[in-house]
């Protein structure tokens, strides 16, 4: 069968007119202080996340042009084909369901290839959550017969970064847990940091990978069971791992306890994983239920996305909030501020999700992308930023589009400290969107009392030209359910930016050469002779690294 390639922005009526609105919107601040009812219609509400996108570059003509591309682009026959398990990953024929993990148990069947797979989903949760509330209850225990104290969640990817900025996130939730440790890079310092003071006699290791032949994982699971045997003997090895994984005879190989295995499907992409068992960490770290809020809070915005006018529909808004800073304002970042500590790592978690997704140069029918495709996301915590960068997204001559997450309600021991984050947070927004310009420098400095000459030479250093586009995403607490719906939120509007570009969100070709060439160049670094056929500038390092290292 032939490929018929959907529609992608460009090919739709409306978007020559977006870039005409583009070419003549005003400023931020003459388009805020000409709007009364500005917030109320430059905001949407779901899930327990209020989207304040009033501080953005558009205007009503321009959320009017967003709802007719989605229109245009048949965004809603999109959405319904990746619930219902059509194959959208299309470079590997695979379905895309990581929002079937989050449906309640009593959900309809869902028949995708002839099979229904819900209670396959269902069926695996529970396994993985029984195991969760058995390791915090201390009802498995280790081959000394003692409870765990220590879990160590050893994966690369998608399974770290989701379950390592949840676990982080939810540490209010956590209490009765064993302690969570994560290690994830090859070069075996976050193993070593974390076995320097664990008890081999208390510590879980969960092995998270797919093929259980990824070489960082695999890498350092190898040293975690080492030094488990050296502590404690072969033999405690079983009592010792778990593992989410597919290969039985790997697995087998290694030492698994035959009950302490989990499953995952091709049709969940790594970044996409930490709804599924993959997230056996979180489930320890937060309970059962506080794991099925989390799920739940996914659902609730799984739910709106479906069914929600685009008006109102917040990964339809901010996936076209994206699509016009990157494609019609020409901002090439997102920078993503989270003003509360414990979502530190949200950024690091974002950076694999969109930018692995929508990294992409070709498009659905393997000709060459014609738009740029993805922001580089970057960021931390916002008042940390604040002191750090904040100068050049204020003032310098690189420009991104904002992300502030804000909980209004403290994460931490007082509520009056997260009144401070949030003060700061909402005068960021004011002073990143409406700036200060030279007039308003020039009046402040005469009140100050400085000479014209001394005005004169100063204020053009303290002008702030604004224009800055800025979303709030303000949620009252920061609990499982309203993580579950804030991470929902952004994986549908990876998937509503890709729709316009017409690129596969879904697949990752872009990380194989690597992990292709790194195979060849490993047995390189003890033989480098054998590198007659590499680049000059290959063996030109090998020799280098063999001189040092003699």
């Amino acid at each position: 069968m032939t490929f018929k390639m959907p529609a992608t922005g460009p090919d739709c009526a409306v978007w020559p007119e977006l870039a005409r609105a583009a070419r003549e919107i005003g400023p931020i601040r003459q388009l805020i202080d000409a709007d009364a009812g500005r917030f109320a219609h430059c905001s949407a509400e779901a899930a327990g996340i209020m989207l304040d996108f009033s501080r953005q570059r558009i205007n009503a003509e321009i959320l009017q042009g967003f709802a007719r591309l989605a229109g245009e682009l048949g965004l809603r026959e999109r959405i319904a084909a990746m619930f219902r398990g059509d194959p959208i990953n299309v470079t590997e024929g695979r379905s895309v369901l990581h929002t079937a993990l989050r449906r309640p148990a009593d959900a309809p069947a869902l028949v995708v290839g002839g099979q229904d797979l819900q209670p396959l989903i269902v069926a695996e949760r529970e396994r993985m959550l029984d195991f969760a509330e058995a390791v915090r209850a201390g009802a498995i225990r280790s081959s000394s017969k003692l409870p765990f104290t220590l879990v160590v969640n050893i994966g690369i990817g998608g399974s770290d970064l989701g379950p390592a900025m949840a676990v982080r996130a939810l540490a209010e939730f956590t209490a009765g847990a064993p302690r969570l440790a994560f290690v994830a890079n090859v070069d075996g310092c976050e193993l070593t940091d974390v076995l320097k003071d664990a008890d081999p006699a208390r510590t879980l290791f969960i092995v998270c990978s797919k093929t259980f032949t990824t070489l960082e994982t695999q890498t350092n699971a190898n040293a975690a069971r080492e030094w488990l045997i050296g502590k404690l003997g072969r033999a405690a090895v079983p009592q010792h791992f778990a593992a989410v994984s597919v290969n039985a005879p790997a697995m087998d190989k290694f030492g698994i306890h035959p009950e302490y295995r989990f499953a995952m499907w091709d049709w969940v992409g790594g970044r996409y994983s930490v709804w599924s068992s993959i997230g056996v960490s979180l489930a320890i770290a937060i309970g059962r239920e506080g794991f099925e809020a989390f799920l739940s809070g996914g659902r609730q915005m799984d739910e709106h996305f479906e069914q929600a006018p685009w008006p109102k529909n917040l990964p339809v808004l901010a996936g076209m909030l994206a699509i016009w800073n990157i494609n019609f304002l020409e901002l090439p970042t997102l920078a993503v501020l989270p003003y509360d500590s414990r979502l530190a790592r949200l950024p690091a978690y974002l950076q694999q999700l969109e930018m692995e997704s929508n990294g992409k140069s070709v498009r659905l029918d393997g000709l060459p992308a014609v738009l740029p495709t993805c922001p580089v996301i970057w960021g931390e915590p916002g008042d940390n930023a604040q002191h750090s960068f904040f100068q050049l997204l204020h003032q310098g001559t690189a420009r991104a589009a904002l992300d502030l997450v804000v909980p209004l309600r403290s994460s931490g021991a007082t509520q009056a400290q997260q009144d401070l984050a949030i003060a700061n947070a909402l005068a960021q927004a004011e002073a990143f969107a409406q700036g200060y310009d030279l007039a308003q420098v020039k009046a402040d400095l005469q009140q100050q009392g400085l000479a014209a000459a001394q005005i004169a030479t100063l204020a053009p250093h303290k002008v702030h030209p604004g224009n800055r586009p800025v979303s709030l995403l303000i949620i009252e607490r920061l609990d499982p359910r309203t993580l579950g719906a804030l991470v929902a939120l952004y994986e549908h509007s990876v998937f509503v930016q890709s729709v316009a570009w017409g690129t596969n969100a879904f697949d990752q070709w872009g990380v194989e050469l690597g992990k292709k060439m790194c195979e060849r160049i490993i047995p390189l670094l003890g033989d480098p002779t054998a590198a007659a056929a590499s680049s000059y500038s290959l063996r030109g390092t090998l020799a280098y690294l063999a001189r040092i290292r003699a």
